[in-house]
């Protein structure tokens, strides 16, 4: 059995990944990317906020490092700032909401270690989708709540319908 080198968070803070990866604890964990759905689903979920930033004061951000805790760099797919938006490049607060979007190869276990972070971060809206079983999540500290065809923010702020997001 190998072992993980370990590398310090200001290390990882000024290196570039392609893709980005998280930071957990010293070590640089890969994220499931780069299939088509959920490039897809990605785009168009950033793109959907850009169109009403004005109306909903939410600037959407397509995979931005948050510092979830002094040891831990989580990167959502896409997060919804208020504006104005925090003057930091890698966020230290939480924002308004972070959506993930599934991949094929995620699991549970993995993606609620993810969720977990985001939750004791305090993110106040956290959203799963999935682009192949066309449903999403609204996940909070009681567990993950479906959403059949519009995802809905906790305060009713954002209605945004997945037929808008998602590939037939």
């Amino acid at each position: 059995m190998g072992t993980i080198a370990l590398i310090p968070i200001e290390e990882y803070l000024r290196t570039s990944f392609r893709p980005d990866c998280d930071f957990i604890d010293g070590e640089i964990l890969e994220r499931n990317v780069g299939k088509k759905r959920h490039s897809y689903a990605q785009t168009r979920i950033a793109s959907w906020f850009d169109r009403r930033k004005d109306i909903l004061m939410l600037e959407p951000l397509a995979e931005l490092r948050l510092q979830v805790a002094p040891g831990k760099v989580r990167i959502p797919d896409v997060v919804a700032s208020e504006i104005p938006m925090p003057d930091e490049e890698v966020f230290t607060a939480p924002p308004y909401l972070c959506v993930e979007v599934m991949s094929p190869d995620d699991t549970v276990n993995t993606m609620q270690d993810r969720l977990d972070d985001y939750l004791r971060f305090g993110v106040p809206n956290i959203w799963v989708i999935d682009p192949w079983q066309h449903c999403g999540w609204h996940i909070t500290p009681d567990g993950w709540i479906p959403e059949a065809a519009v995802m809905q923010t906790a305060d009713g702020r954002v209605a945004m319908p997945l037929a808008e997001v998602l590939l037939p």
